[in-house]
């Protein structure tokens, strides 16, 4: 990898380069190689403990979805949560089914949630009025979110409140952010000053994208973007493109080459690329649990996907934690789970890409445990089925739920 020849990109170039999930794979596949041979001064990797990860997944899978019927992993799970269909019971209040405000509608409701959707910290929890369910963590971001959406937070027009737009976000104080979160001096929400700042650069990027938004600047206006000239087919990834293109500019934009923001990439020095992108991991989590969350309503539209696996598995606490927690990885120093760590600290980002690489060797094993293969069981579906439920399940036995190492959030990474 040292002796690769040096290649002359331009800024935009290095950007678009560290854009693809083919970039975000075969970083992430350096330093899994690299933690094999020995050679990473933060993790040990135990291979022989793969396939019981992959057997616990499986049995978690068979659990929950024992029909062979697993759905994508999105934030559309969570709006189910407490077993609630909540599409459902707003269905009456939504455009006709498979019309495009209809789908407009609900891009723009998963969008909005999933910026959202950072972590939530211990000690936050949401009761939903019409069910008194008290909910936490994604559950509780998710339900909280949609009925912050219900309730018309995110729309400028009183008499049209279940839209997102610009004016709507625009508007958004921390203070109201909280008040729909119902955020208290007893019930702390980590980041939410961040989520709201978020949402405003949401707003400011809508309204300034309007051959893209539409006048009425909504996020669900991607639809008509990609399926533009009548188009009644996507990929994946065209989808993520879409998403980092048109919204990249929303995430802080302290990583950056020149004055193209990276977003969710942050730097380890022993990873090699060519010219500006030399020492550069992207991830781009929240951006690819926004696309898998921006599937369904393209495909209840009518619009066919292609290229699920293109998307990688996403490097957050679950799967990670599903990976520390069940000894596939180890710190070369236990005190470090003791430590408060920041999203760019190096420990963070091997950790990440090293769970990009494994999970992918994962979600083979449990193929195979099921006869399965990429068409029949996508990625999206070993997450949801899945490595993310295990983690969880890891997490509550050791540690009552919380991950494995404690980083600071800003609201718009995990």
């Amino acid at each position: 990898m040292t002796g690769a020849p040096q290649v002359e990109l331009s800024a935009s170039q290095a950007a678009r380069l560290l854009r693809s999930t083919a970039t975000v794979r075969s970083r992430s596949r350096q330093l899994l190689e690299r933690a094999r041979a020995g050679d990473s001064p933060w993790f040990v990797v135990h291979d022989v403990k793969l396939d019981a990860v992959a057997d616990l997944v499986a049995e978690t899978t068979a659990s929950r979805y024992p029909d062979g019927d697993i759905p994508f992993h999105s934030r559309w799970r969570h709006f189910e949560a407490g077993g609630v269909d909540r599409l459902g019971a707003l269905d009456a209040a939504l455009p006709t089914a498979g019309s495009a405000e209809r789908t407009r509608a609900l891009i723009d409701v998963v969008l909005v949630s999933v910026l959202l959707d950072a972590g939530a910290g211990p000690e936050w929890s949401f009761r939903e009025q019409s069910t008194g369910l008290v909910l936490t963590r994604s559950e509780g971001l998710g339900v909280a979110s949609w009925a912050a959406f219900c309730d018309g937070l995110f729309s400028s027009d009183p008499a049209d409140p279940l839209r997102v737009d610009a004016a709507g976000l625009n508007r958004i104080s921390a203070d109201a952010l909280g008040a729909a979160f119902q955020v208290g001096p007893d019930n702390s929400l980590t980041g939410l000053s961040g989520r709201a700042d978020l949402l405003r650069r949401l707003g400011e990027v809508l309204a300034g994208r309007p051959e893209i938004f539409g006048p009425d600047a909504r996020p669900g206006r991607l639809f008509d973007h990609l399926t533009r000239g009548g188009r009644a087919e996507v990929s994946a990834v065209d989808v993520l493109n879409a998403v980092l293109d048109h919204l990249g500019a929303i995430w802080p934009s302290d990583n950056a080459i020149d004055a193209h923001p990276l977003g969710d990439c942050w730097h380890h020095d022993a990873v090699v690329g060519p010219g500006l992108t030399a020492g550069w991991v992207p991830f781009h989590k929240l951006s690819q649990w926004l696309t898998y969350s921006l599937l369904e309503p393209f495909r209840w539209s009518g619009v066919q996907v292609t290229g699920l696996d293109e998307l990688t598995g996403l490097p957050e606490y679950r799967n990670g934690g599903l990976l520390l927690d069940s000894g596939v990885l180890e710190l070369r120093d236990a005190s470090w789970a003791d430590h408060e760590w920041e999203v760019g600290d190096e420990l963070v980002v091997e950790w990440r890409a090293l769970t990009v690489a494994l999970i992918d060797e994962v979600a083979d094993r449990v193929r195979a445990r099921f006869g399965a293969d990429t068409t029949t069981m996508p990625l999206a579906c070993v997450l949801e089925g899945g490595t993310w439920s295990a983690g969880r399940i890891l997490a509550g036995r050791l540690r009552h739920g919380l991950p494995p190492l404690s980083i600071r959030s800003t609201g718009t990474v995990f």
